[in-house]
């Protein structure tokens, strides 16, 4: 099975109002998890510490166990970075997922607010 434009994850590291944003895209399973963390090392170095460090999930289209875990495993590395890890506007298929696992209580999770890129962000 060859992969799509649509399940391909990509990431982008922003810069915000409230520290780091990472925009994820695509398909968050067991291949995509080494994107992942390679984007949550970026955004660490990033700002100052103390600063939130935002997930935009709104372009994530599917997110099995594999993804769950490379997330629980980026929260605990922002937090040893002194931050905060926030999930931002998840997909309909990743809310739904941190509903049935309980993680929605682990992370601060704001279902429809999009980070605020940095006014002096290029």
């Amino acid at each position: 099975m060859h992969p799509t434009p649509e399940s391909v994850f990509t990431t982008t590291v922003k810069a915000t109002t409230t520290g780091p944003a990472i925009e994820a895209t695509g398909e968050l399973d067991l291949d995509a998890a080494p994107i992942l963390h390679a984007a949550l090392r970026r955004a660490l170095m990033t700002g100052p510490p103390g600063t939130i460090l935002i997930f935009d999930l709104a372009g994530v289209t599917f997110c099995d166990s594999s993804g769950l875990n490379a997330l629980l495993l980026a929260r605990m590395a922002a937090e040893r970075a002194g931050r905060t890890l926030h999930l931002a506007r998840p997909s309909h298929a990743v809310a739904r997922l941190l509903k049935i696992t309980g993680a929605d209580k682990v992370f601060p999770v704001d279902l429809d607010r999009a980070p605020v890129p940095h006014p002096r962000a290029g």
